[in-house]
């Protein structure tokens, strides 16, 4: 059996969109990516370590642990073997406590590669390969975030670019997740259920494809 870990935010988590609800395994796009891998007749097991508020190497200054590269490497350490890491992360590197614009945010994800390719595994375990997924940029973001979001749609639109230098620099493998998918309109962040449903079984080709 393979085991693929999605390191990620909200956005993996399944937060519902304007609620503080979370949707069912099967609905959220990892979900959506080991049942259809598995239906595929591959043995896969998807380890979702998915933190509401993560960034990529940037602290919350009201909630501790958010900080994406802290604790990463024993994350890869107690879950080896691993066959593939999944980083989706940088939507929330563009909240308002921080001054990040697209190059930094996408520097905070090669920090993150180098850590995955450095972990402290065990003697003959294999290193991971890494696919850097964007996110869907942030549109116009509303209510209870809002606030929190304001002004990062530019910063989150540069994005996609940014990162994918950043895997061409480090030789990891890219997928933009706007070519399957937008954020919900509804707060302009997360994704709805149709939307996970989308961007897993997209992924789940990919995997397929490329790392199966």
């Amino acid at each position: 059996m393979q085991q693929i870990l999605v390191y990620s935010d909200s956005l993996s988590w399944g937060i519902i969109p304007a609620t503080r609800k979370r949707l069912a395994f099967d609905q959220r796009w990892p979900g959506v990516m080991e049942n259809q891998l598995t239906d595929s007749g591959h043995q896969i097991r998807v380890i979702e370590n998915c933190l509401n508020g993560r960034r990529t190497v940037w602290d919350d200054p009201f909630k501790d642990g958010r900080n994406g590269h802290e604790g990463l490497s024993q994350v890869i350490e107690m879950n080896s073997p691993l066959s593939l890491v999944i980083l989706m992360l940088g939507t929330n590197d563009f909240q308002c406590t921080h001054q990040n614009n697209a190059w930094l945010s996408a520097q905070g994800t090669a920090r993150l590669i180098q850590t995955i390719r450095q972990a402290p595994i065990e003697p003959g375990m294999p290193i991971p390969s890494v696919l850097v997924v964007a996110p869907p940029a942030i549109i116009e973001p509303k209510g209870a975030i809002a606030h929190k979001f304001a002004g990062a749609e530019k910063q989150s639109g540069e994005l996609v670019a940014a990162l994918q230098q950043i895997c061409e620099e480090h030789k990891a493998r890219f997928f933009d997740a706007n070519t399957v998918t937008d954020a919900s309109k509804v707060d302009g962040i997360h994704l709805d259920a149709p939307q996970h449903l989308k961007l897993g079984q997209a992924i789940a080709e990919l995997v397929e494809q490329k790392y199966l």
